[in-house]
């Protein structure tokens, strides 16, 4: 008897459900003492709707809606929206919460919005551009990032 595997290789979802852009979020929270984010369908409508609006040119230009966002893009073929939340997160490397300022030449922003106390609500997308790039947004609501102002 021969056994014949086929494997038909579709899509990944893995690391680009709700669920895992809210725990990476979340873990990051954590270690600092904020609540954790939840998912709000509205704002994750609205993340899908921009990142559907960026698939002819994968550019990084912010929607400038109502809500907090952060935007990411990776040519990899395996950049999901985890590894999109892990880019923002590494930068607190180069925030100083004393300071509440970044290190000269460094970008914090995208840290200190994902660990904005009073952002409550999360909603993200990740699409697939005509270039073959991914691009990835994530939506905060109420928005963060407010100058002069702690993020926790």
């Amino acid at each position: 008897m021969i056994t014949l595997l086929v494997l038909v290789l579709e899509p990944s979802h893995a690391q680009n459900a709700p669920q895992d852009y809210v725990n990476t979020h979340n873990a990051a929270r954590n270690r600092v003492g904020v609540a954790n984010l939840i998912w709000d369908s509205t704002v994750a409508s609205y993340a899908s709707n921009y990142a559907n609006s960026r698939i002819g040119d994968c550019n990084l230009v912010h929607s400038n809606g109502r809500y907090g966002e952060n935007l990411a893009k990776g040519s990899s073929g395996t950049f999901s929206g985890v590894d999109a939340v892990n880019l923002w997160v590494a930068e607190k490397a180069y925030y100083n919460y004393t300071s509440n300022s970044c290190a000269v030449g460094k970008q914090c922003g995208h840290y200190t919005q994902v660990v904005w106390r009073k952002s409550v609500r999360l909603g993200c997308a990740r699409v697939r551009c005509n270039n073959g790039w991914w691009f990835v947004t994530c939506n905060y609501d109420p928005p963060g990032n407010y100058v002069g102002q702690l993020p926790y």
